[in-house]
């Protein structure tokens, strides 16, 4: 009998790299229909300077459901609480095809979202906080986190390869994470669920990765951005409900502070906040003067940097090193975020005689 360990290894590559396969695949098939019926045209806020199919999030997406249930059925019969995930994410991908097509107000495109994050929520049953803290107010702090953690994932995605950048280390080390962390419970956990959703959405995202490199000729559109928000911040609460908080924050800790600064200080000016801007820390990056692949490789090596703290937070679990490896993630994000904000110098062209 082959042991657990290298058993579930062996399964996690095999996810991987058949979603990345069924990802490109249907890319390559959607991408006609997408030129046809889901072209991004430039605007003052765009990133791009010509008109671009968008809705790679459909590829994306469905192959990372196709082989996650294809891996979980080869086993038993899929939880009840992943169906509420599953159901979740095909509703916020629904919502998102169709922003996409024809942009929805405000307000209905909320109330969709609180829904698909309440029924993931409820469905997990997951404890972050203290006991002493009623489960009611739990619950409902989860939901508000789930909430703005679905929306920055969305505004975060306005730049050629940087989900990729961003969500490629994230689900990569998650896997490994948590299988760490349930490791050292009293009780068994099943790690299944977490392990293939990584595995399958990481492998999909390398499988849009070449369609999305700079100059992108595709885009994730909402139809991708909002479920994989979703199902990253579920993945980061299973995380944290093994008592590995610091770990579920370290790994987006980029996303979470420019999305959220950014949120502030457009607070704090007045402006509307669920309006379109370029307002981003990555967005003013390339306004001075740095390129989109300069951009994402910043955010790369960041990343993989954040998962290194995140391993130390599992490795040596005391209180000291946690609070350590989150002051010193906070850190490295400020210096890139205040990197991303100086102009670059110009270099001056040389003068022929």
């Amino acid at each position: 009998m082959v042991p657990v360990e290298p058993l579930l290894s062996m399964i996690y590559l095999m996810v991987l790299f058949g979603s990345a396969l069924v990802s490109a695949l249907l890319i390559l098939i959607l991408k006609p229909l997408l030129v046809r019926y889901a072209l991004a045209r430039p605007n003052a806020r765009s990133s791009h300077k010509i008109p671009t199919p968008q809705g790679g999030g459909i590829a994306v997406i469905g192959a990372c459901l196709l082989v996650t249930g294809a891996a979980l059925l080869t086993g038993n019969a899929l939880p009840a609480s992943f169906t509420v995930v599953i159901v979740a994410t095909l509703m916020l991908a629904l919502v998102g095809a169709v922003d996409d097509i024809r942009p929805l107000p405000a307000i209905p495109r909320l109330l969709l979202q609180i829904a698909a994050v309440t029924a993931v929520v409820v469905a997990s049953d997951m404890r972050v906080l203290p006991e002493s803290v009623p489960l009611a107010v739990e619950q409902a702090l989860l939901v508000v986190g789930g909430v703005w953690f679905v929306n920055l994932v969305n505004f975060m995605d306005g730049l050629d390869w940087i989900t990729v950048a961003e969500m490629v280390p994230v689900t990569a080390f998650i896997a490994p994470l948590y299988f760490v962390a349930v490791a050292s419970l009293p009780k068994e956990a099943n790690v299944s669920e977490v392990m293939f959703v990584a595995a399958s959405l990481c492998g999909a995202l390398l499988g849009f990765a070449p369609f999305n490199k700079p100059v992108a000729r595709l885009f994730l559109g909402d139809v991708g951005s909002l479920p994989i928000g979703l199902l990253v911040g579920w993945m980061l609460l299973q995380l944290a409900g093994t008592g590995a908080l610091a770990a579920a924050l370290l790994l987006p800790l980029y996303y979470l502070m420019d999305a959220t600064i950014t949120l502030l200080r457009r607070l704090r000016r007045g402006e509307k906040v669920w309006e379109a801007h370029r307002s981003h820390f990555y967005q003013k990056a390339t306004d001075n003067g740095f390129s989109a692949l300069g951009v994402s490789a910043h955010v790369f090596g960041l990343n993989l940097v954040l998962a290194g703290l995140a391993a130390m937070t599992l490795i040596w679990p005391s209180g000291a090193v946690q609070v350590a490896a989150l002051g010193a993630g906070v850190v490295l994000v400020g210096l890139v975020l205040r990197r991303f904000s100086t102009p670059r110098p110009k270099i001056p062209l040389e003068v022929s005689r």
